[in-house]
């Protein structure tokens, strides 16, 4: 989509989330049930992200989140105990988590070296352990998991050999295991109950950008 580069920074927002609501209508007719959606707007001068309710016809600004002092390059949405959070991760080398309901910051972490480029809530610690935990992956070429309840560091990984760009938990298993993505040209994956790395798969010729992971196509046990 072409925007025109005299429009307003706030005119470009709404442009793209028209944009997004036309497509999510067409794609995705389920999605009306929701009423709000997460943008991470990231320019040559954004180190703020914003919160729309998108599925009316207002398209109205709902929160702004400011504190990183550099690009922020992921967000993640998750509720735990009934609060709203999201968590972020930034140029300026911060994981940070924000209240959504008292619009506030209520964490940050800047034990990585470089910037951090993917963060992801992890369910598995909340419903096996319950630990309020997030997963950051860095330029640093670590993955670190924090718990930001009690403001610690809980464990590392540092196998890849270059920037970790993106990481998903598995949608089986109560999201015990990870994949990730570097520009090592290698897709990882762990087990992280027991930090270890399982498979390690060295397909690409380039760089990792982006990972997902497929749900289990099992019709009789999800749980394998």
């Amino acid at each position: 989509m072409n925007l025109n580069l005299s429009i307003k920074p706030e005119e470009e927002i709404q442009i793209i989330i028209h944009h997004w609501i036309r497509t999510l209508n067409i794609k995705l007719g389920w999605i009306k049930d929701f009423d709000k959606i997460i943008v991470n707007y990231v320019s040559s001068f954004a180190s703020t992200f914003f919160m729309f309710d998108t599925f009316r016809s207002s398209s109205k600004l709902l929160n702004t989140f400011t504190g990183h002092t550099n690009y922020v390059w992921g967000i993640d949405y998750s509720t735990f105990d009934d609060c709203q959070l999201i968590c972020s991760g930034s140029g300026d080398k911060t994981v940070r988590v924000w209240d959504v309901d008292n619009n506030k910051q209520i964490q940050s972490f800047n034990g990585h070296s470089s910037e951090v480029c993917c963060v992801r809530f992890s369910s598995y610690y909340y419903h096996n352990h319950r630990q309020n935990v997030i997963c950051s992956s860095s330029n640093d070429k670590t993955i670190r998991f924090w718990d930001f309840k009690h403001n610690k560091q809980l464990q590392i990984f540092n196998e890849h050999t270059g920037y970790v760009y993106s990481i998903k938990f598995s949608p089986f298993n109560g999201g015990r295991y990870l994949c990730s993505g570097s520009n090592d040209k290698t897709i990882r994956l762990w087990d992280i109950e027991t930090s270890k790395s399982l498979h390690i798969f060295n397909g690409h010729e380039d760089i990792v950008c982006c990972v997902d992971i497929s749900p289990l196509q099992s019709n009789n046990n999800n749980d394998k």
